[in-house]
């Protein structure tokens, strides 16, 4: 079941014009447990044509709630861009089985533009790398411009066939650098939502003040 509360917030960041400042890895922290509210929001606030494109049919607000309720955090990674309100904006959902991962990245669309979709690969992909998988995967309708931006920007080999596009990407083996990378990334991550927890609660009270 949807909360009501954060589902309104996303819907307002996804019609609010994006800052212009590209996105950086930095931003992109890894979700928990307790995002999953704010994940079902972020599907939810999709237009009716996004979520067809990202999860390749039309899907159903119900759909999405059982989708997100499934995915095992414990196994699979999902990573997660908020905006300065603390909506969740873009998400990467990393889906490991047999020695490959599987990757679908979604952004609302007033914060596209500026690199998001590509700073969810990045750490997608890193993320996979450490994990010692040696292939990244897409699987996705060939309409989806902007998932077909990503993989040709990213390197990956694409096939289409019959509407449906795959993309493949070789990662390159784990190494201290890349591990050590990781975590630093995890760490900038998490301080950029504290950073951002802290200014929106000030503007909180500045505005109850003003309104008082």
């Amino acid at each position: 079941m949807l909360d009501q509360t954060i589902t309104d917030t996303v819907a307002d960041a996804a019609a609010r014009p994006m800052r212009r400042s590209p996105v950086a890895t930095t931003e992109v922290q890894r979700l928990t447990e307790g995002a999953r509210p704010a994940l079902q929001a972020h599907f939810v606030a999709l237009p009716d044509e996004d979520r067809r494109l990202r999860f390749g049919a039309a899907i159903s607000a119900e759909r999405i709630c059982t989708y997100v309720a499934e995915i095992d955090l414990t196994r699979d990674a999902v990573f997660g861009l908020f905006d300065d309100t603390l909506a969740l904006v873009g998400v990467a959902h990393v889906a490991f089985s047999d020695g490959a991962a599987e990757l679908g990245i979604s952004v609302l669309p007033g914060h596209r533009g500026r690199g998001a979709g590509r700073a969810l690969f990045e750490r997608a992909a890193e993320h996979a790398r450490n994990r010692s998988v040696s292939r990244l995967f897409t699987h996705c309708l060939a309409e989806n411009a902007a998932m077909m931006h990503i993989a040709r920007a990213s390197g990956m080999d694409i096939v289409i066939e019959a509407g449906d596009a795959d993309a493949h990407l070789a990662l390159s083996p784990a190494s201290p650098a890349s591990v050590t990378g990781e975590y630093l990334t995890d760490r900038l991550a998490l301080f950029d939502y504290a950073l951002k927890a802290n200014v929106a609660a000030l503007k909180g009270i500045n505005a109850g003040l003003e309104n008082a």
